[in-house]
């Protein structure tokens, strides 16, 4: 039987909504859709390549609590409410996840609130231990 795990960011939206920031199950961690929230702060940044930073910021931080790291993803999905906002992003997500080059989709569609340009969602496997 494979041990489930729940991870949080500290978000108060967690608690508000019931859901956590990633799942660990097995060798897979499901991380939650990110946004460009700065959870310690509770601010966001106006711009959409500082979003995207930020929230590869949180889901790193999100994957090294389950034990793995950028590297490991394996799946991504873009949500990005205006197109104009995506291309901007592209050196932001090669940066990221470059070496780890994981299937991707990107949809257009509106976020929760208007301040947020971005949100990210992804899949890893966790490292394999020898």
């Amino acid at each position: 039987m494979t041990e489930r795990r729940s991870i949080s960011s500290g978000s108060r939206f967690e608690e508000q909504i019931g859901y956590s920031r990633a799942v660990v199950d097995g060798d897979l961690v499901w991380v939650s859709g990110t946004t460009g929230y700065d959870y310690a702060a509770m601010t966001i940044a106006d711009d959409v390549v500082a979003q995207a930073e930020q929230c590869f910021a949180n889901i790193a931080a999100a994957l090294a609590q389950a034990g793995a790291g950028l590297d490991d993803v394996v799946r991504v999905l873009f949500i990005v409410p205006d197109r104009a906002d995506w291309e901007p992003c592209w050196p932001v997500v090669k940066k990221y996840l470059g070496t780890a080059r994981p299937a991707s989709t990107l949809i257009h569609a509106g976020l929760q609130t208007d301040a947020m340009r971005i949100e990210i969602e992804v899949t890893a496997r966790l490292p394999r231990k020898e």
